[in-house]
């Protein structure tokens, strides 16, 4: 690794580093994609070919790359502790996709092997670096709506797809993990609280969390939310206080899903809007990792953080009867 650039190796082929996260490595300032590692090297060549980019056959073969700095992990749920894990040892830097383990004690475990490597570990919320939730998070804590006193939240897709990984139980599918850790890492963000109670419903389908309904008592506030698999696709989140309300029109896949807008509505009926066009997450989500990597500078989402999150999604688990 040069003082100021990393290279990146991608931990398989998978969708969401080729069409997100690859393609903002190659837009940041300060890292490239150096290679790619798949169990099929030809998936893994067309991958790397934009970016000039080596294909490696095997994972194994690119943890033990002295020519890699960092690791980006796409791979099944269930196998996110393991691989987070060789590659700190590895003496990598490591950023997993969420959800980075299956449960909050498994966590512990990975800050402990960050911390014995030097190396830097992250979980991929790359909401978290977007524009729209620091400005959420200004507005919310400089008491732009009053005292909060509710947030309400959805997300949901439809996708029934027995051969899709999101079905499949035994690889860590389900609502909750793919798509439930959002409403509750963009509420504890901007809040910087941490849930008291958990009230929770869950409808099951092919062995994993369909739809799941939550109620969540914080320090001064409440939250609900749902968020489903089997439904059309929908995205909201809205705080609510006193004196007005913010609603976040696309707080997930924005610009994918709809235009980054942020509305206020003010004690006297006042409406604002922020927009934030092409604001890119994922290229925020790598400037920051490299800023902390080369700068020692803060990240939003340390894996502490994440605990705190994995904690809430076992929380809703524990409430609907299941774990």
């Amino acid at each position: 690794m040069s003082e100021q650039h990393m290279r990146w190796g991608i931990l398989s082929a998978a969708k969401i580093a080729r069409e997100w996260v690859c393609p903002a490595i190659h837009m940041s300032d300060r890292g490239h994609v150096a290679a790619v590692a798949s169990r099929d090297v030809d998936r893994a060549a067309a991958m790397a070919a934009p970016y000039g980019a080596r294909a490696i056959e095997g994972y194994d073969a690119l943890l033990a790359d002295d020519d890699i700095d960092a690791i980006y992990i796409p791979l099944p749920n269930g196998a996110h502790v393991e691989w987070t894990k060789k590659c700190l040892e590895a003496g990598k830097h490591v950023l997993c996709e969420k959800p980075i383990a299956l449960s909050a004690d498994e966590i512990d475990g990975l800050i402990a092997a960050r911390d014995a490597s030097g190396k830097f570990a992250a979980e991929a919320f790359m909401v978290t670096h977007h524009p729209q939730w620091v400005r959420a998070r200004e507005l919310v804590q400089s008491g732009a709506i009053g005292k909060l006193h509710h947030v309400q939240a959805a997300f949901s897709f439809f996708n029934d797809d027995p051969d899709n990984i999101r079905n499949m139980p035994g690889q860590g599918g389900g609502a909750l993990r793919d798509i439930g850790v959002y409403p509750s890492v963009v509420t504890r963000f901007v809040t910087g609280e941490e849930p008291d109670r958990i009230d929770a419903e869950i409808d099951w389908d092919m062995g994993i969390d369909a739809t799941a309904r939550v109620k969540a008592a914080f320090p001064g506030f409440n939250m609900d939310f749902y968020v489903s698999m089997r439904m059309a696709p929908r995205q909201s989140v809205t705080f609510h206080g006193d004196r007005g309300w913010l609603t976040v029109h696309a707080p997930f896949n924005a610009g994918a899903y709809g235009d980054e807008v942020l509305e206020l509505r003010d004690a006297d009926g006042v409406i604002t809007l922020e927009r934030f066009p092409r604001a890119d997450q994922y290229r925020f989500q790598m400037e920051a990792f490299h800023a902390t990597v080369f700068d020692g500078a803060d990240y939003a989402c340390t894996l502490e953080f994440s605990k705190g999150n994995q904690r809430m999604i076992d929380m809703i688990y524990a409430a609907a009867g299941t774990e």
